[in-house]
């Protein structure tokens, strides 16, 4: 089931803001296994698709996104989907349509169990993660998700299981220097070169060290600023994006900016601010390793595999850092082996998907 439904996915074109077809074809199977779906509209992008399936105990999420980024050069296969040996092809087939697959497919399965024998579940499927993940927000902020007790992200980890993951602030940053004559420089101040100076100094900030999460950083993502006509820049601005770990937050990231500049002796006016967006600030979160859910995901993994998952930390952000923070779930984050996302040739292993989706139904199964 799981890899028809993997073709089935990967085959609807679905970059992020553009879900409906593919949130149409999941409500649709979903309602075909006698399942009753909810569809939450989220600012007109698509709706996020949730069903529920009662059992007793503990209530337990299943969360995947359906969107993917936009198509990019260089494929050699077809983004649509293609097979070679175990490795299936295609936009979005690691990123996450295969862990989406696999989660639909556990969730029939246990749907099968006597209500007894299963945990309560809520199948969610949300859009936007690879924007500016309003679907989980939209989730969150709705309310639905009130009552669980923990929640179990299929994104890709090469089946180690992620307990935790940086958070990312967006920063602004603008120089206001001094027109001149471009003949005459020094009798200006060029916020081009000054501001070059500063983000080429970002590398001296000394960051927090976590002893799960280890260190944050910075990397300079966009940068721009002109002079009118022959005249030396009076305006530069850069955008620098900041992943940090718990212990840092906006002030001390604001502060560590402004002392940069001091200690550069920065010529000209700097103004640090948050880029603006649609949706909270993506927090870090970690997960205990010994909390009682990831127990028992262990004991699942060690009865379907034969051992324990390795455990990682993410180094960026995505959906889960919502449910870890603002949901305040535990939540864990495991899916199939893959490679190249967001790239040319992306693709994922498809008995790996297979051996995730059995890891699944065995969590689910032991929660009761």
């Amino acid at each position: 089931m799981e890899f028809d439904l993997l073709k089935g996915l990967v085959s609807i074109s679905s970059p992020f803001g553009s879900e409906e077809e593919i949130s149409r074809f999941i409500a649709s199977f979903l309602e075909e296994h006698g399942f009753e779906v909810e569809l939450l509209p989220v600012d007109g992008l698509g709706d996020n698709v949730i069903a529920r399936l009662p059992g007793r105990g503990h209530t337990v999420v299943l969360n995947g996104h359906m969107d993917t980024v936009n198509l990019s050069s260089g494929w050699t296969r077809d983004p649509h989907g293609e097979l070679d040996g175990d490795r299936f092809y295609g936009l979005g087939s690691a990123d996450m349509k295969a862990g989406l697959a696999a989660l639909m497919a556990a969730f029939v399965e246990v749907a099968e169990l006597p209500k007894k024998e299963r945990p309560n579940v809520i199948f969610t499927a949300v859009v936007d993660e690879e924007g500016y993940s309003r679907g989980a927000w939209e989730l969150i902020r709705s309310g639905k998700l009130d009552k669980a007790d923990v929640v179990l992200v299929g994104e890709p980890t090469n089946e180690r299981l992620m307990l935790g993951a940086r958070g990312r602030f967006v920063v602004q940053v603008e120089v206001f220097g001094r027109k001149a004559h471009a003949a005459r420089p020094h009798e200006g101040l060029n916020a081009i070169e000054e501001l070059g100076r500063f983000v080429g100094s970002l590398w001296k900030i000394r960051f927090r060290n976590h002893r799960k999460l280890g260190a944050g950083s910075y990397c300079t993502l966009h940068i721009e600023g002109s002079a009118d006509g022959l005249s030396v820049p009076d305006y530069a601005r850069a955008i620098i994006d900041r992943h940090i770990v718990i212990g840092e937050d906006w002030e001390r990231v604001e502060r560590e900016l402004m002392k940069l500049a001091e200690r550069i002796k920065l010529n000209g006016k700097l103004r640090v601010s948050k880029f603006e967006r649609p949706t909270p600030d993506m927090l870090p979160y970690v997960v205990r390793e010994n909390d009682r859910f990831v127990n028992v995901f262990k004991s699942a993994h060690r009865a379907v595999l034969g051992g324990e998952p390795e455990i990682i930390y993410g180094r960026s952000v995505g959906d889960f850092n919502y449910f870890g923070t603002y949901l305040g779930k535990p939540t864990l984050v495991y899916g199939p082996v893959g490679g190249n996302w967001h790239g040319s040739d992306e693709w994922v292993s498809v008995e790996s998907m297979k051996r995730v989706k059995r890891v699944y139904v065995e969590f689910l199964k032991s929660l009761v």
